[in-house]
């Protein structure tokens, strides 16, 4: 069974920080439709429309009838441990530094065979579910947990090398003054996190929700205004190497478009706490971040970007809000290519409207805070990168990934 983890010691600052290294990034350009469905957390495989066989890896043909007619597809997870071994001596050097490393062959109930990297509880002969995970380098990697739940299940090393999850993990929250960055911090606690640097813009400004955050164990309070560049840059020089997730809970939501407005005051305040304040927080505490990619049990984990799904499709009732949280997206992603050498996993996670004073009137369904934040520690603990949270924001995501033609009619109409 697998032994719980320790809270980590304090490194010691006469040891030089390991360098970021990373797994093989070489697949097909087939290979990489399982990206899509492994930062979903969907388990999908190549199925031949004509004669409806599973295959696995990605291939141009299907290997039963030879049609082109290949398209991904939901797949049954379920399969038999048929062999596995533990590589003591990797030749890839990111596998080496991590040696022994369990690896095996799983043969799925649909069909096909899988090499997959084994979960310590996994035994050979016994039942397992598969999952595609994403591997440091960004590429979709089949990973197989023991079919029936195991104590200390999510203690596994290989299996938190693929995710960030926060049990123990030091994490900011950039704005827990709102509703949902308080929501925030209490998940992250109640999943273990070690330490909540809680961030709060105008401290002398009471807020509600601030008795209880300051009586919550191992949060700690900091000055924090992504707004201004000085509070920023402060904040990165005393905690910023310490920090190993960021979860980014600014915003400033108002109604209306560029339109509908008397000058661009709102539309500055949209941009100033949305795209430049994600835009101060990189430039502040992405570089120590990412070269804390491969720090041990120390190691930065993961950055969080709490979006609209209107970044994906404009909804002009909130016009120019969300244009800022498309501008928001496109950093995000310019972040993910950055972060990748230190292996720093970019996590966004898109919401249709909150049940918040701003969506007021929005019509329901509406995310509650408390849903978003347990969303954000799923994600986490799941190793996840494009997460849709609420009914609305996967209606939106499905209409976009269908027809973002017809989407962008519709929400106009």
């Amino acid at each position: 069974m697998t032994d719980p983890i320790a809270p980590p010691r304090r490194k010691d600052p006469l040891k030089r920080t390991r360098q970021p290294t990373l797994p093989p990034a070489e697949r097909s350009r087939k290979a990489h439709g399982l990206i899509r469905p492994a930062a979903e957390g969907r388990f999908m495989l190549p199925r031949c429309g004509e004669c409806g066989t599973f295959h696995y890896p990605p291939r141009e043909a299907c290997p039963a009838c030879l049609s082109f007619n290949v398209k991904l597809a939901d797949a049954p997870a379920g399969g038999i441990l048929a062999s596995e071994t533990t590589i003591r001596v990797p030749s890839e050097v990111y596998f080496r530094e991590r040696a022994p490393w369990r690896a095996g062959i799983v043969t799925l109930d649909c069909g096909p065979a899988v090499i997959a990297h084994l979960h310590a509880d996994c035994t050979l002969g016994a039942r397992v579910t598969l999952s595609l995970q994403l591997d440091r380098s960004g590429q979709a990697v089949a990973f197989a947990h023991p079919a029936t739940r195991t104590p200390n299940m999510a203690d596994d090393r290989q299996w938190r090398e693929l995710t960030a999850d926060p049990k123990f993990r030091r994490v900011l929250v950039t704005d827990a003054r709102g509703p949902v960055g308080l929501a925030a911090v209490k998940a992250l606690k109640a999943a273990g996190a070690g330490t909540v640097f809680a961030g709060v813009p105008e401290q002398w400004k009471p807020f509600a929700g601030e008795a209880e955050l300051r009586t919550l164990e191992g949060v700690s309070i900091v000055p924090l205004d992504v707004r201004d560049d000085r509070s920023v840059r402060d904040l990165a020089a005393d905690i910023g190497a310490k920090v190993d997730i960021l979860v980014n809970t600014a915003a400033h939501i108002r109604p209306g478009g560029v339109l509908d407005r008397d000058g661009l005051n709102v539309v500055r305040e949209e941009l100033e706490t949305g795209y430049l304040g994600l835009a101060r927080l990189a430039q502040a505490f992405g570089p120590v971040m990412r070269a804390r990619g491969a720090d041990g049990v120390n190691s930065a984990a993961a950055w969080v970007n709490i979006l609209s799904v209107y970044a994906l499709a404009n909804l002009p009732a909130y016009g120019a809000w969300s244009a800022s949280q498309a501008a928001c997206l496109s950093l995000g992603q310019s972040l993910r290519a950055s972060f990748r050498p230190g292996g720093l996993k970019v996590v966004n996670v898109f919401t249709g409207p909150l049940d918040i004073e701003w969506f007021q009137t929005e019509p329901p369904p509406k995310v509650a805070p408390a849903a978003l934040a347990r969303a954000v520690v799923d994600a986490l603990q799941r190793g996840l990168e494009d997460v849709f949270v609420g009914d609305v924001a996967q209606d939106i995501h499905a209409r976009f990934i269908a027809d973002p033609k017809a989407l962008e009619r519709e929400l106009a109409g």
